[in-house]
């Protein structure tokens, strides 16, 4: 009984690891339509932005507000934090990458 209780703990991790990948994508989807911009590196930075700054949303939400920000995929919560995680990350991946493009000689 013990392995099919773990065994079930590891497929809803699982999901849960799946989950939170997808909603980053979509969160930093989101981010980069509310802050439109040219960035360095193209859809391959936002959307590890995206997944980065969901998980640090929902660690945000927890840590700040007591709040657990993943209590599900279509909770509203999960999705607030994860967006809000992705502008933070996309607007300081800008600041520390903008200037070095702009003084760039041909």
């Amino acid at each position: 009984m013990r392995r099919h209780v773990h065994h079930i703990q590891r497929v809803e991790d699982s999901v849960g690891i799946i989950a939170w990948i997808l909603i980053g994508l979509l969160a930093g989807a989101i981010a980069k339509l509310l802050l439109p911009g040219k960035d360095p590196g193209g859809i391959i930075v936002t959307m590890l932005i995206g997944i980065v700054g969901g998980l640090l949303g929902g660690w945000l939400g927890k840590v700040i507000f007591g709040v657990d920000s993943i209590d599900g995929f279509f909770d509203l919560s999960t999705w607030i934090a994860a967006i809000v995680g992705s502008l933070i990350l996309l607007v300081l991946y800008r600041l520390f990458t903008g200037d070095r493009r702009s003084h760039r000689h041909a």
